[in-house]
């Protein structure tokens, strides 16, 4: 049976409501000015997709800067947690810093370790979602099946199903957030012969705990961050029989899982400062790993990512950092896998992985590591491409998501979010977050917003921020709908692509890219930090507009426009003029008097306001760099 339900209405809630590629970006005035024309309006509604962490970042963004709750979040799972509810493999932790790997808004002073496992993390999660009353909002058990966009009515149709009864449901909202994230659906490799085998299989991320391991001989498939985890807890037991079957050498690091001790948690807890100042720590550090990211080209011309280090001095860093997994890959593991073990590829290349104990578990004796590819599988083992027969009686594939192929079906304009991801090479959209043809569509964790080596959390809640200037137009009753502009979006990726050109990232196959070889679709081509950057405000010009005020909107805008042009153009007059008397051995004073002489007053009142804006400035000083002579 097929429900209506008008998600506007208060019943939207499950229980109840309760209270640069020299890219010129905008004032932040101007975005004031447009974000508060006229009051909230009423029928305003938002529909969020996922309760892991993305979707309760924009959920707590709502509550806490807006005071918003005219939202619901569709979680197809039991409860929120996302990711960290569904894997639940042994030994599951964050390879990141909690410090870092935790909300800005939600600090926890009182994590056991630097690096939380799945079930602390699944309760931090549960205990902010509590503190905000969130699963009010939440309606569990909900898949959505498809949202289209409705142009004559400027919402969002969305078509949700109970997976557990199959009952079918249909509700409006006026945006439509996807925050489920990329670690979503699991990858199983393509061997030939995979579904014959009869014993236990299962991916780690659907870990089947009613299978029993102990006396079995088990096959894991991977050596990436998740089986490096499973492997050494599952090998304790020296009844099971470990083959790790391994298909690409990965570049390791040591991370020990640091206590926090009672004077530790008591300075987070009561010197907020201190924990500032600690998390500052860790994202500076973490960063660092960037500087293993650029390839050399040009003479060597190695820079970090955000052009912090230019020259050989990164080129210098870079192999250091492979020389030192080096040898700690080659002190830890036995000697029979040196010759294998240890990667030809650029460090930075694929994911490095944070080895706690991987290492050392493969100095078992019930532990055995194998580079021979599997040729197929066969109902009691597999087959690898040397003929060797591996009987067994469980294989765990640790292989990973699918990260590159969108699994709803959402529906724009000019059709579907898959169709535009293929027309144009793979997943695209402008700033990560918005796509052209998608009206009031917003991802969190969407293309090109993670580095792959720190906190995904940071960006998640700087596209955040960057949600309610999007939506603040359209909540004030000024805009019906909004989307970036084909132009922007394929500059903004083409310049994308143009820095991901010269990094690390090219040089391997890996799940950054489209089909593991295409475009890089996956890592942002700089630290977070420049991410937050770009999006700390709107760029109007940048996105197509309809509604009551978009008349207002353009006109706003083009003065904006017209007066910062007329500014930039005033400059670059200034400076030709001054260089020119500069060159000819001329009194600066001089060029400052022809300047009074020749031009109004109102002029230098426009210049001194630009100025004073760090966003024009930084684009004026581009202009005069290009007029004065080198």
């Amino acid at each position: 049976m097929l429900h209506h339900l008008d998600t506007s209405a208060p019943e939207m809630n499950c229980r109840q409501n309760t209270k640069g590629n020299g890219k010129r970006e905008p004032s932040s005035s101007l975005s004031y000015s447009i974000m508060t024309t006229t009051k909230p309006s009423s029928s305003f509604n938002i529909a969020i997709i996922g309760s892991g962490f993305g979707g309760l970042s924009v959920a707590i963004a709502l509550k806490r800067k807006w005071g918003f709750n005219d939202f619901v979040i569709y979680e197809s799972g039991a409860g929120v947690g996302g990711t960290w509810r569904d894997n639940t493999y042994p030994g599951c932790a964050c390879d990141v810093p909690v410090h870092y790997y935790s909300l800005s808004t939600d600090p926890k002073p009182d994590w056991a370790r630097s690096h939380a496992t799945q079930p602390e993390i699944l309760e931090y999660i549960q205990r902010v979602a509590d503190k905000y009353h969130l699963h009010q909002h939440c309606r569990f058990h909900t898949s959505v099946d498809k949202a289209e966009w409705d142009a004559d009515a400027n919402v969002w149709v969305i078509e949700t199903r109970d997976v557990r009864t199959g009952e079918k449901q249909v509700s409006r909202a006026t945006a439509l957030v996807s925050a489920i994230g990329i670690l979503v659906v699991p990858r199983y490799p393509k061997l030939q012969g995979i579904e014959l085998f009869e014993g236990e299989v299962f991916h780690s991320a659907r870990w089947r705990h009613d299978v029993d391991l102990h006396g079995k001989r088990v096959g894991v498939v991977g050596n990436g961050s998740s089986a490096t985890q499973f492997v050494p807890i599952i090998s304790e037991d020296p009844t099971i029989k470990v083959t790790n079957f391994v298909r690409t050498a990965m570049w390791y690091i040591p991370s020990p899982h640091i206590p926090y001790w009672g004077i530790t948690k008591w300075a987070f807890a009561y010197l907020p400062l201190v924990r500032l100042i600690h998390r500052f720590w860790i994202a500076a550090t973490v960063g660092l790993s960037l500087i293993t990211l650029r390839s050399e080209s040009d003479e060597s011309q190695y820079e970090m990512a955000y052009l912090m280090f230019k020259g050989k001095g990164n080129n210098f860093l870079a192999k250091l950092y492979s020389k030192s997994s080096e040898k700690y890959i080659k002190d830890v593991v036995p000697a029979k896998y040196h010759s294998q073990i240890i990667p030809t590829y650029p460090i930075g290349c694929r994911r490095i992985v944070r080895d706690l104990s991987y290492l050392q578990s493969l100095n078992r004796s019930n532990v055995r590591l194998t580079f021979d590819h599997i040729a197929r599988v066969e109902p009691d083992g597999v087959v690898t491409e040397t003929g060797e027969k591996v009987p067994l009686d469980v294989i765990i594939y640790g292989t990973g998501f699918i990260t590159d192929n969108y699994p709803l079906d959402v529906r724009g304009t000019r059709g579907t979010l898959k169709e535009y991801n293929d027309a144009h090479g793979g997943p695209m959209a402008y700033l990560g977050s918005t796509v052209p043809g998608f009206p009031n569509f917003f991802m969190i964790q969407g293309p090109n917003v993670t580095t792959g080596h720190t906190s995904a959390l940071f960006s998640e809640e700087s596209q955040t921020l960057y949600l309610l200037k999007f939506l603040a137009p359209i909540r004030s009753g000024l805009l019906t709908s909004i989307a970036p502009t084909d132009v922007a979006t394929e500059q903004y990726n083409d310049m994308l692509q143009e820095r991901l050109e010269n990094s690390v990232w090219t040089q391997c196959a890996s799940w950054y890219r489209v089909g593991s070889r295409g475009r890089i679709f996956s890592t942002f081509p700089g630290p977070l930090a420049l991410l937050w950057w770009w999006l700390r405000n709107f760029r109007w010009e940048d996105h197509e507009v309809r509604g009551p005020g978009a008349r207002q909107w353009r006109r706003r805008h083009g003065r904006s426009r017209k007066a910062l042009f007329a500014t930039v153009t005033l400059i670059g007059a200034l400076g030709a003029l001054g260089s020119a008397v500069f060159l000819k051995g001329g009194d600066p004073e001089e060029v400052i008097k022809q300047a009074v002489r020749v031009l109004p007053p109102r002029f230098f009142v426009v210049l001194i306001l630009a100025l004073m804006q760090r966003d024009i400035s930084r684009d004026v000083w581009n202009r005069l760099r290009e007029l004065l002579p080198a």
